[in-house]
């Protein structure tokens, strides 16, 4: 009999109790979130002031280029218009280019400025869509689209 219950007992695989699986994932899922924590807590104390340190290293430099002033008659033969503008290059390495170019970029300028009238560049909007214009074709002058933006330093009309 004794032998019985032995043999009973090695047919039977034991089972693992219940509890015992859901302490084990209780345990893994603590030991992930401890890690997850861990890694979050190095990356915001100790990587943001490695970050921050080196920002000013990796920010590029915009450069803003003073062209002479244009004066030129509008199309209202009587009109004159007096610009002061300056460009800004959206990289430093780009300022020689742009000084070599500096002859088509003034004459591409000339050519727009001439062709307005004075009703078409009085407002804001008017000078709004004149900067477009010249960003648009100072760009398409140098071949490559490296001026960031333009700017009106003076602006008469007579």
């Amino acid at each position: 009999m004794a032998e019985e219950t032995q043999a009973v007992q090695d047919a039977q695989p034991e089972q693992p109790k219940k509890g015992s699986k859901k302490m084990l994932i209780i345990i893994i899922g603590v030991v992930i979130l401890a890690l997850a924590g861990g890694f979050a807590g190095y990356t915001f104390f100790f990587k943001s002031k490695d970050t921050k340190e080196e920002a000013p290293e990796k920010m590029e430099k915009t450069v803003l280029l003073q062209l002479d002033p244009f004066v030129v008659n509008m199309t209202d033969q009587s009109r004159y218009l007096k610009v002061s503008i300056q460009i800004e290059l959206a990289d430093i390495t780009h300022e020689e280019l742009v000084k070599g170019k500096t002859a088509h970029i003034r004459d591409t300028i000339i050519t727009l400025l001439s062709s307005k009238s004075a009703e078409s560049v009085s407002g804001p909007e008017g000078k709004f869509q004149l900067k477009d214009e010249l960003l648009l074709r100072t760009n398409h002058a140098i071949g490559k689209d490296i001026v960031k933006n333009l700017y009106f330093t003076d602006f008469v009309m007579q």
